[in-house]
């Protein structure tokens, strides 16, 4: 089933398009699929913010961090919008398999459907 393997890449770096990108990754997660999320473009550069108690998003980005679901975050990008540090401080995988960025063809080829958001 297509739906158990989604792959979210989030671009957008406003912060009420993301809370999309945590909390549909949440669901489908809490319903069974197997969820990994990409951090692309200027939503690495939410990182520095997200990490902060006292962000409106905090917690649910503690809470996608707690159940493993950020995968991989774009170098290329995140050198781009300065958080490269702050993503390594976070743990996250830095992925730079396409030309400097996070490709898609790793995940296509483990059978997970790409969303972007």
């Amino acid at each position: 089933n297509i739906m158990n393997k989604i792959a979210i890449f989030a671009f957008k770096g406003n912060p009420i398009c993301f809370v999309h990108v945590l909390l549909n990754a949440i669901d489908l997660h809490d319903k069974g699929g197997s969820v990994k999320i990409v951090l692309e473009g200027e939503a690495i550069k939410l990182i520095r913010d997200l990490r902060k108690p006292e962000h409106p998003l905090h917690a649910l980005y503690e809470k996608v961090k707690k159940l493993e679901l950020i995968d991989a975050v774009c170098r290329a990008c995140a050198i781009k919008m300065n958080a490269l540090e702050a993503a390594e401080e976070e743990g996250f995988k830095i992925a730079d398999d396409m030309a400097g960025h996070a490709g898609m063809v790793p995940y296509i080829e483990e059978g997970y459907a790409i969303v972007t958001l």
